[in-house]
């Protein structure tokens, strides 16, 4: 086994230091997250920490629900645990690592010969424990940065379980052959097997006043154990189905409990009853954490966001849907007065640019999976996130209706548009704002509306073969419509392309390029960019289909692209958390600004002054883009 000591890792911001060009943040939505929360942990000072995929750690003030920094730390990490004070944090793979939380700098690295699958630390966070699947147990000095004992001999499958007894002394451990085993430190001798599981056993916890341990399974139970005598105490066995996390606050009377039906329960330890339950998780909770008055209790998962919740009231404090509703979106009117923005478990939301206050909600509208505002600022087209069943389908669809228009001053819902299968997720105006295109990821035709009327224009059947149409675009002139989308099932060769049909003509014109997840045309025409599915963008010439740059830097997945109104800027956004602008004519970079979530979407005001970006925390940037090029690269 090696240790590996580093410096600071790159990608730490606090949010004081957030970019000079900010001018406006609309609809932060307090505790959202952009990956699946993996750890939670509070602070003795009341303040929570979070690490969420791809190890993205995050810190937070419960009480003025505001994040207050973030640090990217290891995305190749699969396992988080926070030590007691949340000084540490430890993460797992193929490789153990220790971090300075406060700072997000890698203290070690450690290269144990077999894979991480638990952690846990002492209660003074001087000693951590890893269970890895080869069934040894290894115990480490954080301080020192080095290997204390192994266990080994006892567990001849994977360490699905560890969790350290208050004074230090004895380390609890589960493995997959669903056996709890109680080892004395000192000796390093097992002092009492606990035998009672019928499923694997994904969650320990010591009671921090007594001598009792609690055990969750996958069997529907959580157990507890008296650990004086390994005797089983009770079987608390309210929960419907497998139970995955728990929690224990500080004066060892509240339990809380986490199960696959995406319900809480909390457990009153001396009458061993349940007096809370939550069952509006909006998916998998994967982690639970008390506050240190033992009230507050934090839950986290699959859903993207902490919720914060107070024991003594049924309500949580924070709402969260299905985050796979939707497809993020931004527009701005044409006349600079209103942003719009659709992010991923978040409604469609519209706000008055001067002030940040929310301006219209649009009626009936439900959750939306796409949307897009007409150029001259006149009607919003979305598309419901309804349910379509396999009978529906047989029949061709007929009578689901999804697609609506809103009259954008109102909000509200003008006409149907009847006739396309859902799930619809993309949608773009032509610049005449006469004519809509509709299209979904699960088919590959296009539909093309009459706004005034609402019926069909023209249908492109099979319009990008093979594909999955992920993005439409209206050339400027409005008589060319690009059709963007990737191919689920290649194997080799192009994974994806870029179609352009003549609607005139209604002819293809041509098809060209790779798989991609976003397009858009410059305002002169004779360019178009598109997002790679290799963390790159690519820009096009038009007609031709001639490639003409292909643009590198990004370091994770590209997810939007947008030309400036007056042509002179291309501006991308990425899952690596920063915004690029380049040169529209000569593709060379100009700035690069870090942000502290995702861009999912992006949009140029009118005057091509501001950029907005659509975040993955649900929130909605204005950036100034003279500061932007200020701060260059």
């Amino acid at each position: 086994m090696s240790l590996s000591p580093s410096p600071s890792v790159a990608g730490s911001t606090p949010l004081s230091e957030r970019p000079a060009a900010l001018v406006q943040v609309f609809g932060m939505e307090p505790f959202h997250t952009d990956g699946e929360l993996l750890a939670l942990g509070f602070a003795p000072d009341g303040t929570l920490w979070s690490v969420e995929d791809p190890g993205v750690l995050r810190h937070w003030d419960p009480a003025g629900s505001r994040q207050l920094a973030w640090h990217a730390l290891d995305d190749l990490a699969t396992l988080w645990c926070f030590s007691a004070d949340c000084r540490w944090a430890a993460s797992g793979s193929d490789e153990l690592s220790l971090w300075d939380v406060t700072a997000g700098d890698l203290r070690a690295a450690f290269q144990p010969p077999s894979w991480v699958t638990s952690l846990a630390f002492t209660s003074d966070g001087k000693v951590l424990a890893s269970g890895h699947d080869d069934g040894i147990i290894r115990l480490w000095d954080a301080a020192g940065r080095r290997m204390l004992r192994e266990y080994r001999g006892q567990h001849r499958r994977p360490i699905s379980a560890l969790a350290f007894s208050p004074d230090g002394q004895t380390l609890a451990s589960a493995g997959e052959d669903k056996l709890i085993h109680l080892w004395d430190i000192t000796t390093e001798e097992v002092r009492l097997t606990l035998a009672g599981h019928s499923d694997r056993i994904p969650a320990l916890i010591w009671n921090p006043t007594q001598p009792r341990l609690y055990s969750v399974g996958w069997d529907t139970t959580a157990r507890v154990w008296d650990t004086t005598t390994g005797e089983p105490v009770i079987l608390l066995n309210a929960h419907a189905s497998q139970v995955y996390a728990l929690a224990i606050n500080r004066a060892g009377s509240l339990l809380a409990c986490a199960d696959s039906a995406n319900a809480i329960r909390v457990w009153d330890l001396e009458q061993n009853r349940v007096v809370r339950t939550w069952a509006d998780q909006g998916a998998e909770v994967r982690s639970l954490s008390f506050a240190p008055d033992g009230r507050i209790l934090a839950s986290g998962g699959a859903d993207r966001v902490v919720r914060i919740r107070d024991v003594r009231r049924e309500s949580p404090s924070a709402e969260q849907a299905d985050p796979l509703e939707s497809r993020s979106g931004l527009a701005v009117a044409p006349d600079s007065g209103r942003v719009f923005s659709l992010s991923a478990g978040a409604d469609l939301r519209v706000w008055e640019t001067a002030s940040g206050r929310p301006a219209i909600d649009l009626a009936e509208a439900g959750k939306l999976r796409a949307f897009a505002l007409s150029p001259d600022g006149r009607w919003v087209a979305g598309s419901l996130a309804v349910e379509v069943h396999e009978e529906q389908l047989r029949k061709g669809g007929a009578g689901i209706l999804s697609l609506f228009l809103w009259d954008a001053a109102s909000g509200q819902r003008v006409r149907p548009l009847d006739g396309q299968v859902p799930p619809i997720t993309a949608l773009a105006f032509s610049p005449d704002s006469r004519t809509l295109a509709s299209a979904g990821y699960t088919r590959s035709d296009v539909w093309l509306w009459d706004v005034a009327s609402g019926q069909p224009a023209l249908l492109i059947p099979n319009a990008l073969e093979g594909c999955s149409i992920e993005a439409v675009a209206f050339h400027p002139r409005g008589n060319v419509l690009a059709v963007g989308g990737f191919d689920w099932m290649a194997t080799g060769g192009s994974d994806g392309a870029v179609a352009l049909w003549d609607l005139t003509e209604k002819r293809l014109l041509v098809t060209f390029g790779f798989g991609t997840t976003a397009l858009a045309i410059h305002p002169g025409g004779t360019r178009l960019a598109t997002a790679s599915l290799a963390n790159s963008l690519q820009v096009w010439e038009v007609p031709g289909g001639d490639l003409l740059a292909e643009l590198k830097g990004h370091t994770d997945a590209v997810t939007c692209v947008a030309y400036s109104p007056d042509g002179r800027l291309l501006a991308s956004g990425a899952d690596d958390h920063t915004l690029r602008l380049w040169n529209a004519a000569t593709d060379a970079l100009l700035a690069v600004t870090t942000l502290d979530t995702q861009v999912k979407a992006l949009c140029f005001a009118p005057d091509s002054a501001s950029l907005f970006t659509g975040n993955a925390n649900t929130s909605c940037y204005q950036l100034s883009v003279q500061k932007l090029l200020a701060e260059g690269t």
